[in-house]
């Protein structure tokens, strides 16, 4: 029997744009109102900007972002799509606008004389829209989320390449139109990949209404030394200027991970079952996971990749693609919340947040899921892995010899897991968790 066709939320689509198109205009010009009242906003602009030539015509696909916009949320295909893209929308602008108010910002050189067809879309932006309001740029903010969104619903290829190309033409008029300064693209680049990320269109919690504070004092440690980390990077970025204004990249991926230790947990680094983090995770923690692949290298770089700890049983590290195609291709069990595996492995993954403990839960769920890879597929090594393979790794792998691989003690599954790979670390928190999913009577 065919399932019936769901209705698009004409409605709620009609709702959320009666909301949020004027809250967009109210709280934009009332940013535009505060600088102007300012005696002095500052610029930040590098001296090549003034070779961008203004080109008029762009103002079009500038204007062009609008009717996306409008009209994203009537093709929304379901109350949840709508729901968490709008969310988007709205996040968008209350960040934007919350720093064009704390960190107003000025365009430094005024725009030539228009004639001719643009000139009535230049005015019309002259009409409401001042030279403030500029880093985040809230436009391209909004062009990263119109162009994930957009995306989704387009399946053929010249369709996506149309609105590939038709995405960088409005993101490059800002500053063709001689709207925003370079400094504006990135931070609004950030802001949009800011929003993806905490309302997933996927049918899964958004990370908001996933928070939950931790009670671990490791994890509030952790969160401290990432966002003293990301406090420092953003503090050399505003000293120097310059070149070393990039360093908020790195400054905003260290604060995520601080905030996943502190409330939002592994499901922060947005790893899927498979170990690939969703596009605009990616992104985000880059500067991150280059860092934990060279802290990685570093710690291993003289170890060999896996060692075979039980018949048809790996534990080791993250591998390369080489060395997973050395290994003869296993199946991998990877609990790496931060890092992926090889694309083309056949992977799952458990991902569990690095040098701290996970839940019972969780630790058992990594487990069982060994113990099926093993049953379902028994003519292939499983290698179990993580970025290292001392400590996450070690302790699933301690677990399933000790519950399903023979050993009768936990020490003795230990013992048997340190012979191979002598470098292991479990730490009295890793035994006492252990120690709860043991057999009865086990020693």
């Amino acid at each position: 029997m065919q399932a019936p066709a769901r209705h698009r939320p004409w409605q709620r689509a009609a709702a959320w744009l009666l909301l949020l198109g004027p809250l967009f205009y109210a709280t934009y010009g009332f940013a535009t109102w505060w600088a102007a009242s300012r005696p002095q906003v500052p610029t930040l602009a590098f001296g090549w900007e003034r070779q961008i030539p203004f080109w008029p015509w762009t103002i079009f696909p500038y204007w062009t972002i609008n009717a996306f916009y409008a009209l994203s949320l009537f093709l929304a295909r379901d109350r949840h799509t709508l729901d968490r893209h709008a969310w988007r929308l709205l996040t968008a602008t209350v960040i934007a606008v919350t720093c064009f108010l704390i960190w107003p910002l000025r365009f430094s050189f005024g725009q030539p004389v228009v004639e001719g067809a643009p000139a009535f879309l230049f005015d019309a932006l002259r009409g409401f829209d001042k030279p403030f309001n500029q880093a985040p740029s809230l436009h391209i903010a909004l062009a990263v989320i119109l162009w994930d969104f957009y995306r989704r619903l387009l399946a053929a290829r010249w369709a996506r390449a149309v609105l590939h190309v038709w995405a960088f033409a409005i993101c490059a008029s800002v500053l063709t139109t001689w709207q925003h300064h370079f400094i504006d693209i990135p931070t609004g680049a950030l802001l949009g990949l800011l929003c993806v990320w905490l309302w997933p269109l996927e049918r899964v919690v958004s990370l908001p209404r996933g928070w939950r504070f931790t009670a671990e004092p490791s994890r509030w440690k952790l969160a401290l030394a990432y966002a003293s980390g990301a406090a420092l990077c953003l503090a050399v970025a505003l000293r120097w200027g310059g070149l070393a204004l990039w360093l908020g990249w790195p400054a905003a991926s260290l604060g995520l991970v601080a905030l996943n230790y502190l409330g939002f947990g592994a499901r922060g680094f947005q790893m899927d079952v498979h170990g690939r983090m969703r596009w605009a995770a990616r992104w985000l923690y880059a500067p991150y996971r280059a860092a934990a692949t060279l802290n990685a290298w570093a710690w291993t770089r003289r170890l060999p990749a896996s060692v075979s700890v039980a018949p048809g049983l790996r534990l080791g590290r993250l591998p390369t693609q080489a060395e997973w195609l050395a290994a003869g291709q296993p199946r991998l069990v990877s609990l790496c919340a931060e890092l992926q595996p090889p694309r083309a492995a056949d992977a799952r993954c458990v991902p569990m947040l690095d040098l701290v403990v996970p839940s019972r839960a969780r630790l058992q769920r990594a487990i069982e899921l060994v113990d099926g890879q093993r049953r379902a597929h028994p003519a292939r090594e499983v290698w179990v892995c993580c970025a290292l393979g001392f400590s996450r790794s070690a302790a699933v792998t301690v677990g399933w010899l000790h519950l399903h691989g023979g050993p009768a003690s936990l020490a003795a599954a230990e013992a048997q897991v340190r012979s191979a790979r002598p470098q292991i670390v479990l730490r009295p928190a890793w035994r006492n968790l252990l120690t709860r999913i043991a057999r009865p009577h086990s020693a």
